[in-house]
């Protein structure tokens, strides 16, 4: 009980320092950023004025203000009266670009404007990479048994064989999936952002969710945005949580191919035994706490035989010596 718990507080230490760690990333991006930002603002606007005032445009003008425009567009910079007043680098849309960063979505509509911004991007992302890497895997790790090892255990005790179980409960885990994180968050970005259709907010589902990133949709950065930040800061979480379900159904289909023999027969790597050995640690110790069935990687590597899979049925049969026992 004592490790179940240590496990979970150390789970839980490192989403905390999961956060501060975003908090971080935004104050430094915030406070390197928005001066550059304010600055061509300032320039952007200023070469508005100079464009209007000329009583005649020339070509080489028009140019260069079409080109000054484009690139503080391509920054967040806008000269339309119409747009968002508010900074790309205010602290809540700091920590979203941090998440974006070390999550590898990266949308690209923010980019860092100056020297210093670029190598403490570097730097961020090269811790901040891996550890949010870490800290999904062992949140995946902590809620395997619940959502993967005990509904499978469920399934056999109630008469379905070990791998007909393993594939309804992909079936039902992937359902759940595009239901609570591609079809109703769709509906949700739909109605929020004006812009957006139904098919594009599952475009923007799959493509966050699979780290593409492309940043052709973006939520957030619609002109006059009520509660910007609160929405900018339930993405993020959105995010975060839609990145561990989407490790979770790798896993889960990670550990069916070695149930059904499909990583021995491609010659891939298997679930290790450690790994597999840990998803099966209840969270709750009891003596009463039953090992959900599924076998090692060693068992999934044997040819496969009539009757070799185990079963809650031959687990809770009586051996012949009891029977005469009693």
């Amino acid at each position: 009980m004592h490790s179940v718990g240590r496990s979970w507080l150390l789970l839980t230490g490192f989403v905390l320092f999961y956060i501060i760690y975003l908090l971080f990333g935004a104050l430094v991006f915030s406070s390197i950023e928005r001066p550059v930002e304010d600055k061509m603002r300032e320039d952007v606007e200023a070469l508005k004025h100079e464009f209007l005032n000329q009583s005649c445009v020339n070509a080489a003008s028009l140019e260069r203000f079409l080109l000054e425009v484009l690139t503080a567009n391509k920054y967040g910079v806008s000269v339309l009266k119409n747009s968002s007043a508010a900074s790309n680098w205010d602290l809540a849309s700091s920590m979203f670009f941090a998440n974006t960063l070390v999550t590898t979505v990266g949308y690209g509509h923010t980019a860092p404007l100056s020297d210093a911004g670029k190598a403490f991007s570097i730097l961020y992302a090269l811790i901040g990479v891996p550890f949010t890497m870490l800290v999904l895997t062992a949140c995946v790790q902590r809620i395997t048994p619940p959502l993967v090892l005990a509904p499978v255990g469920l399934l056999q005790r109630c008469g379905v064989p070990p791998r007909p179980a393993t594939i309804v409960h992909f079936v039902l885990l992937l359902v759940l999936v595009v239901l609570c994180f591609f079809l109703t968050p769709a509906a949700i970005f739909s109605s929020l952002e004006p812009s957006w259709s139904f098919l594009d907010g599952i475009y923007f589902c799959f493509i966050s969710l699979c780290t593409i990133g492309l940043g052709d949709f973006v939520p957030g950065t619609q002109p006059r945005q009520k509660y910007r930040s609160l929405y900018q800061l339930s993405v993020m979480v959105y995010l975060f949580v839609g990145l561990m379900m989407m490790f979770l159904l790798l896993r889960t289909i990670h550990i069916m191919a070695d149930l059904h023999g499909l990583t021995t027969f491609l010659q891939l790597p298997h679930c290790e035994d450690s790994d597999l050995e840990e998803d099966r640690k209840p969270i709750v110790d009891g003596s009463e706490a039953q090992t959900p069935p599924f076998p090692t990687a060693k068992e999934a590597r044997k040819p496969l035989k009539p009757g070799s899979q185990p079963s809650y049925n031959t687990i809770s049969t009586p051996a012949p010596s009891q029977h005469r026992l009693s």
